[in-house]
């Protein structure tokens, strides 16, 4: 992590003090005068502060059921930051991993862990997000069946020149799927299927990976270690 952000997770100082302490030269990093508050940092360097070893907070792993007309900010836009619901300390280090639509509910993921996070919103990690999805035009058994094969296959969004990641649709009644998708392009639920000729009216996610959302709308819970666990089998080793 940058030199700046581990003074403040391993003290009480604030950013704008934690980049003065840098440009003061009371730091070290294994021994050396760091002066530049965008160092990278791993884990096995030694960052003294004024002498003092620096040994950061251990990382948080949140789930929280997404209200609609939030967003996934950490400040307040049109509509009110998510953030909101959590009664926690220190909320301003957190982040969400993969960002819902103000309009959108269900399943966020919230960290501190940067590289964890990486993880599970890289295209390249195959992490699945399943979407519940309500459509405007009911389909047909055909239609049904044609549609599938194409997000399988990967169709082409507006505006782009890669066609997407396969998709899985499984249709529950006429006019609500299920849709796992492992990539996260602008409005792409909502996109895929316009590019169909048809239009999401609602749209909730449910899984990410093997994590399910199971609290009640505005609630939050810590994930569980096997659920951590399971979130960062997705590298880039994978």
């Amino acid at each position: 992590m940058r030199l700046d952000k581990l003074l403040c997770k391993s003290t009480e100082l604030t950013k704008p003090e934690a980049i003065q302490c840098i440009h003061a030269g009371d730091v070290l990093v294994n021994g050396m005068l760091a002066v530049n508050e965008a160092m990278q940092v791993h884990e096995n360097n030694v960052v003294l502060l004024n002498g003092v070893k620096l040994v950061p907070r251990a990382f948080r792993y949140l789930l929280l059921h997404k209200p609609a007309n939030t967003v996934c900010s950490n400040i307040d836009e049109a509509y009110p930051s998510v953030f909101h619901c959590l009664d926690i300390d220190k909320v301003s280090e957190l982040h969400i991993a993969g960002r819902l639509d103000a309009d959108t509910t269900g399943l966020v993921l919230i960290t501190d862990d940067g590289r964890w996070s990486f993880h599970i919103t890289s295209p390249k990690n195959a992490c699945r997000k399943v979407y519940r999805v309500g459509l405007s035009r009911a389909m047909s058994n055909d239609a049904a069946a044609d549609i599938s094969e194409k997000f399988a296959k990967g169709i082409q969004l507006q505006g782009e020149d890669k066609l997407t990641l396969p998709a899985d649709l499984e249709i529950l009644t006429p006019k609500e799927v299920l849709l796992t998708i492992t990539e996260g392009r602008f409005h792409q639920v909502k996109r895929m299927f316009a590019a169909v000729g048809n239009r999401v009216v609602s749209l909730h996610r449910e899984q990410i990976g093997d994590v399910y959302l199971d609290v009640e709308v505005g609630q939050w819970r810590y994930l569980t270690e096997p659920e951590i666990a399971s979130l960062g089998k997705y590298s880039v080793d994978k």
